[in-house]
């Protein structure tokens, strides 16, 4: 690291809790507490070291003069810097668990969705519209949310937010196993979605901690965690769901909800959190334990803020002059990203259901005196569920890939395309096997979109702005998810071309939106 010297460190404002220790002397000396502006006047000055001081006299020994100018570093180092030079450890491999654990419990709850729904059709009579529901409720409550949880975690801090959001999730989860109606699941279902909404600030809090050179891969990577989530769900189903029923299964997954709300009291704050809110000495102390973990060297000289810290938590500034375009043009890429993969999740559960279409025993008819079609899932269904959900591991491979060979924004804008293609492929065969592949290489590559998504917005917005910034994405992708239920499950029924079309135009509306984005992050430091 280049040595910054005092003075010239234009844009950076020194912060308390300097970890170079200043050698014993009276207060007043060179030494003392006005020891940074006294300093600079000696070394451009040595004359006025006896004024300084008050009793050195002239013609001092050269020794003495030099220890006191020493006495107050030269070297400045940034929160970024300090992360870049310590290096992905041991410590960056524990917070990636406890991270991936929180998103493993993230995709276990939307992967339920799917299967939910079908089980309420056949157990309780509900309609197809209100099946829809059960899945808009959810992403209604994480819409209403995640600016809330943005504002809440840039005012609080990360690790506080996340630990509310553990301790929530498991008791809404738990309770809605034991709801003993369609509306109080509808209640307890939208509770789940308003705690949900503050997990993508795990991914900031994540992101803050990562080396440049690893932040695109490590981030990436973390989708594992959600994949492995999705294909535990669909496995947890096909063993519980035929026996005990959607109830247990509903129990069962908020597990490893219960063992995240245990872990987060030894989650890390923010060091950048820490940084711009006044807190030095945490900050400084977070960085001195990640040397320790990754056994690297402490950097020595001041702790300085990179850049002013400007309006916190301020969605007003994230419409600016200098942001409003990639703002909007986020929003939509991130409104679309989800529209298209839960859509997608829905239509496989619908394709593969709808082959086992039976009359509920008993008559059981809706309200208008239509008898209910019920489509339980078979064991066949499970597993070509689960090949499907397998698929995001070789499309987050590929993106990783992919997304530092060609960039963010190219990346995004192919595999948006290449989703459209695979979409409109499902009305041309009506083979199982032929469909099965569609849908794997589908959802490998709107998986692999979505976590390229979670990559580049965390690195285009600074760091006042990026816990509302990327809370105000996750907020519009929510809009989009609660919309997806009535094309995939309503609209889906009464004509597949239709839905297929509408997923088509959207993939290509957001492919072009990602080129018109105006910053590439690609090799970038996380902005200040």
């Amino acid at each position: 690291m280049k040595p910054r010297r005092v003075g010239m460190a234009r844009g950076y404002e020194e912060m308390d809790g300097a970890n170079v220790p200043r050698p014993p002397g009276p207060t007043g000396t060179v030494g003392g507490p006005s020891g940074g502006d006294t300093a600079a006047s000696v070394a451009g000055n040595p004359s006025s070291v006896a004024a300084a001081g008050g009793t050195m006299l002239a013609g001092a020994a050269p020794e003495f003069e030099l220890a006191s100018v020493s006495v107050v570093p030269d070297d400045t180092y940034t929160v970024t810097q300090a992360v870049n030079a310590l290096g992905f450890g041991w410590f960056q491999v524990k917070l990636s668990l406890c991270v991936g654990l929180c998103w493993m419990a993230d995709s276990m709850e939307m992967t339920i969705l799917s299967v939910l729904g079908p089980a309420l059709h056949c157990d309780w009579g509900i309609s197809r519209y209100q099946q829809a529901l059960v899945t808009t409720v959810v992403f209604l409550g994480m819409m209403l949310s995640s600016t809330f949880w943005g504002h809440l975690s840039d005012r609080y801090g990360r690790k506080p937010a996340l630990t509310l959001c553990g301790v929530l999730l498991f008791l809404y989860g738990l309770l809605s196993s034991v709801a003993p109606s369609f509306g109080w699941l509808l209640l307890l279902r939208g509770l789940v979605g308003f705690a949900i909404g503050c997990v993508p600030q795990s991914v900031t809090l994540y992101a803050e901690f990562l080396p440049t050179k690893q932040r695109a891969k490590c981030v990436v990577l973390l989708d594992c965690f959600w994949a492995l989530g999705a294909c535990f769900e669909v496995a947890l189903a096909l063993a519980v769901t035929p026996t005990l029923g959607w109830r247990w299964l509903l129990g069962l997954s908020a597990a490893p909800l219960f063992i995240f709300a245990i872990i987060t009291p030894w989650l890390p704050e923010s060091a950048r959190y820490h940084v711009t809110s006044g807190q030095s000495d945490k900050a400084l102390n977070t960085l001195e334990q990640i040397a320790k973990d990754n056994r690297r060297p402490m950097l020595l000289g001041r702790l300085v803020v990179e850049g002013p810290s400007g309006s916190r938590g301020s969605l007003k500034a994230l419409l600016g002059s200098s942001l409003r375009r990639t703002t909007l043009l986020l929003w939509f890429i991130w409104m679309s990203c989800a529209f298209c993969y839960y859509g997608l999740v829905l239509m496989s559960t619908e394709l593969f259901g709808g082959k086992n279409k039976t009359i509920i025993d008993g008559g059981m008819t809706a309200d208008d005196g239509i008898t209910i079609d019920c489509q339980p899932l078979a064991t066949t269904d499970y597993m070509d569920l689960l090949w499907t959900t397998l698929a995001e591991f070789p499309g987050i491979f590929a993106t990783i890939y992919v997304i530092e060979k060609f960039g963010r924004k190219k990346t995004m804008a192919l595999q948006f395309l290449f989703y459209a293609g695979c979409v409109l492929m499902i009305t041309v065969t009506e083979v199982r096997v032929f469909l099965t592949i569609i849908l794997f290489m589908a959802r490998g590559v709107i998986a692999g979109l979505f976590q390229a998504a979670y990559v580049y917005t965390p690195e285009v917005y600074p760091t006042a702005l990026r816990s509302v910034g990327v809370g105000g994405c996750s907020a519009l992708a929510r809009l989009g998810a609660m919309a997806t239920p009535y094309i995939a499950q309503v609209l889906f029924q009464s004509s597949i071309w239709s839905a297929v079309t509408v997923y088509g135009i959207f993939a290509a509306c957001a492919s072009v939106a990602c080129m018109l984005l105006p910053y590439e992050t690609r090799g970038a430091d996380l902005a200040h």
